[in-house]
């Protein structure tokens, strides 16, 4: 890809983002910067497709901004925005949800998972059409995903190849973009589930305003095997998934993480483990409370994120309008 290629991605204020978000997402975008046109976005209208407290969003909001700058993304070299602030966003979905057929949405395992748990909206429902909105709105080459979001991203190029074939070829075909290690980070008490921001349990996932003292109980008390391996051969196992951890903070060999603490056991590995994290997040927590201390300062930055945005996708839309007949 070259440097003019865009990359997309966003994460949901529906919780306190994760070290497993980081290590999925954030980490993975701010190493991207100098390869791609970064586009990067809280998607706070994503996260009303379950019940909020509107307070408490608007707060995450703006945690989740100053925590994107915190990990290292930079204005001067991606795009950083809040996702309501741009109405682009919301139009495209429209003419988006009117390619879409019923029973596509209705195959979605999100879908049926979330409906579970929360009303059964048509927010939730169509949902994966603002992400697909999203995509397609910046006309991008790369989705940096989660294994879990690649049933999102094959919809999105679904719907880019339906328009395409219907008016003409205005959207770029997205391709995934998925990393070798920490793709996919498992809850530190349940590893058969993904590290999940909203989890009720708060000694599932490692917050990155976590406490040293907290970091250190959590990784603790968080399951490893039964046997005492450390290479158990079990895709989800405990120990695997703190050795995932580490590798993706590290970028050290996965053989030689195994052979370098398996003669001396999971507890020597775990204080390492703890050292490894806390080497990340205490140099993001300084920069996040930086910025929180200056909200206006915070908000210029948004607000010049987002014509930044605007700029880039009112191109697209108003390609959208004329193919469609508006």
């Amino acid at each position: 890809m070259s440097l003019q290629s865009t990359l997309f991605s966003g994460c949901s204020p529906s919780g306190t983002l994760t070290l497993g978000n980081y290590i999925g997402a954030v980490k993975q975008w701010v190493q991207c910067q100098d390869d791609y046109d970064g586009i990067y976005c809280v998607v706070d209208m994503h996260a009303i497709t379950v019940k909020q407290d509107p307070y408490l969003l608007r707060q995450r909001v703006w945690d989740f901004y100053a925590l994107y700058l915190a990990c290292g993304l930079t204005p001067d070299k991606s795009t950083i925005f809040i996702q309501s602030h741009n109405p682009h966003h919301s139009e495209l979905t429209w003419v988006l949800s009117c390619l879409t057929m019923f029973g596509e949405m209705s195959r979605m395992t999100q879908f049926k998972s979330k409906s579970r748990k929360h009303e059964s909206t048509v927010g939730l429902f169509t949902y994966p059409i603002l992400m697909a909105t999203d995509i397609l709105l910046y006309q991008t080459s790369l989705v940096p995903v989660g294994k879990d979001q690649v049933q999102h991203l094959e919809i999105t190029r679904d719907l880019a190849e339906r328009f395409n074939n219907r008016y003409g070829s205005i959207f770029t075909m997205p391709e995934a973009y998925l990393p070798t290690e920490g793709a996919k980070v498992m809850d530190l008490q349940d590893p058969g589930k993904k590290m999940d921001k909203s989890s009720p349990n708060p000694k599932s996932y490692i917050t990155l305003l976590d406490t040293p003292d907290e970091v250190r109980a959590k990784i603790s008390k968080a399951i490893t095997d039964s046997q005492g391996r450390f290479d158990t051969g079990e895709e989800l196992s405990g120990i695997n998934n703190l050795v995932t951890i580490y590798c993706s903070l590290t970028g050290e060999d996965r053989s030689f993480v195994i052979n370098q603490f398996e003669p001396q056991g999971y507890k020597v590995f775990k204080d390492s483990l703890v050292d490894v994290i806390l080497a990340h997040l205490v140099p993001i927590q300084e920069r996040y409370h930086h910025y929180k201390e200056d909200h206006s300062y915070l908000e210029q930055l948004a607000k010049e994120g987002c014509e930044k945005a605007m700029g880039k996708s009112k191109v697209t839309l108003d390609k959208v309008k004329e193919a469609v007949g508006f």
